[in-house]
């Protein structure tokens, strides 16, 4: 997507301080950390929101997943870690571009939002 903020920072046009890349994915640090660990784990494929999740594309997510579990396995993140994803505006997306806050470092109250 020639437009999407994020599509750029996978290409390199934005900069970001990537942790993690592979075929399928891209992870970064969020530019307003709500967390000590706050990485966007993203599909390199553009799906714009959780909606858009198909038969076609849902390997990507399985594997979004299995990134995620190595980093916290990396990052020794046994005391435990969030993951969350928004999907629409009143959900709190404002990159569509499907993306999950990998969240960790301090206590993380209930209910969320």
């Amino acid at each position: 997507m020639e437009d999407c903020l994020f599509c750029k920072i996978i290409s390199g046009e934005i900069p970001s301080k990537k942790i993690y890349e592979d075929e399928l994915t891209y992870v970064f640090e969020d530019i307003a950390p709500t967390a000590p660990i706050h990485y966007l784990v993203i599909p390199k494929q553009h799906i714009s929101k959780l909606d858009e999740i198909t038969p076609e594309n849902s390997a990507v997510i399985a594997h979004i997943y299995e990134v995620i579990a190595k980093l916290a396995k990396g990052l020794d993140l046994k005391d435990g870690f969030r993951v969350v994803s928004n999907c629409g505006e009143q959900a709190g997306q404002s990159v569509f571009h499907i993306h999950f806050h990998l969240l960790a470092g301090r206590p993380l109250a209930w209910p969320a939002g």
